[in-house]
């Protein structure tokens, strides 16, 4: 387990999914081994059943362990199901069935309440990129007993297994799942008012999204998960979660790479025949010219003496010519500047993450055996 979590997060957090849906199966097929091997009585329980039957089974407990599936529990009074023949296959809908000696896996929507179901439908409504009526989602929110606030917020965790421990300090928060990354949406009745969600989400790695009216839900939550995707999780005690009110330039400016990338190529076509060293000062200073109004302003920025500024600039204007007095074309290279700077940031952070991923993946070796443990999230 330990092996398959570095794993994962040795690779960046858009691959997550397709890394655990390729090694699921084999570390499945290891437990159930070692568990007829370790567990007395284990094989003989299982004799009678079909080997991929236990081994999805498996499956299915690591993925809800892992946040990936909802647990599902029997209610009160139900008695244990048993496999009625020596061996059972999953059926055509694709859920497992009983194994024999081993209670029965229920389905997904068996034994959930009415309220609990609304509130999956309330979600998926207000996530939608085709809200629901007003109607209907009044009456989903009644079934649900969650009042349907005037303006909302998600927040999408950077892990699957984070969700249930934030529901239950978000206590008013309503969850689900959104292309298999789990998020929720909670009241925002002060837009200007996020200290007690900061407070609910210290110590955790997550994006907020903006507070938007609840017709805008799915607006919100598209910008949590882009800001997740550029900002790589840091670990440590003083992890805090990220707003999208304080990246919106940054969420402007890279809502479109390719588009970003054409911006910077088309307006800094004059650097590109200067070597990188040379391109990178010029660039540099010129943004700072460009936002601090004057050589004095960038020369402070730099940490420079101001003639350096201005000899820079003198070459910048054999450059570029007369467009650097024209206030559009100052625009657009600042607006190029930026997000090329932008994108170097964003490469930069996600390498060192990646970098410190694969240190901690060479030099943790976990002891072989029944011992072998993973605390994760809690678990």
């Amino acid at each position: 387990m330990c092996e398959l979590l570095n794993r994962i997060w040795s690779r960046p957090r858009g691959e997550w999914t397709r890394v655990l849906r390729r090694e699921l199966p084999a570390l499945a097929a290891g437990i159930v081994e070692e568990l007829q091997e370790s567990i007395p009585g284990f094989r003989e329980l299982i004799a009678d059943s079909d080997e991929e039957v236990v081994r999805q089974r498996v499956e299915t407990a690591l993925l809800t362990a892992l946040g990936y599936r909802e647990p599902s529990c029997r209610p009160e009074g139900e008695r244990p199901e048993t496999a009625a023949g020596p061996e059972r296959e999953p059926s055509a809908s694709g859920q497992l069935v009983p194994l024999k000696a081993i209670p029965a896996q229920r389905s997904p929507e068996a034994g959930v309440t009415a309220a609990e179901r609304a509130r999956r439908e309330l979600f998926t409504g207000l996530t939608a990129d085709m809200p629901m009526s007003e109607i209907a989602l009044s009456e989903l929110a009644a079934a649900a007993g969650w009042p349907l606030p005037a303006t909302v917020r998600a927040v999408a965790p950077a892990t699957p297994g984070e969700m249930q421990q934030l529901a239950g300090v978000l206590d008013d928060a309503l969850t689900g799942m959104v292309g298999g990354q789990p998020c929720l949406l909670v009241p925002a009745p002060d837009p200007e008012a996020r200290g007690p969600l900061e407070c609910a989400l210290r110590g955790r790695f997550a994006a907020v999204g903006h507070p938007v009216p609840l017709r805008d839900t799915a607006s919100s939550l598209r910008w949590a998960l882009r800001l997740l995707n550029l900002t790589p999780a840091r670990p440590g005690a003083e992890v805090r979660a990220v707003f999208v009110d304080d990246h919106l330039s940054t969420l402007l400016l890279l809502q479109d790479e390719p588009l970003a990338h054409a911006l910077a190529a088309r307006w800094l076509r004059p650097l590109a025949d200067l070597t990188p060293r040379q391109s990178e000062r010029l660039e540099v200073t010129l943004l700072a010219w460009l936002e601090g109004g004057g050589a004095p302003e960038a020369a402070k920025a730099l940490s420079v003496h101001p003639q350096t500024v201005r000899y820079r600039m003198r070459q910048l204007e054999k450059l570029f010519g007369t467009g650097l007095r024209d206030p559009r074309t100052r625009f657009e290279l600042e607006m190029a500047l930026r997000t090329r700077r932008l994108m170097a940031q964003v490469r930069r952070q996600h390498s060192r993450v990646s970098r410190r991923a694969r240190v901690v993946t060479a030099e943790f070796r976990p002891p072989l055996g029944a011992g072998r443990m993973a605390r994760v999230n809690g678990l």
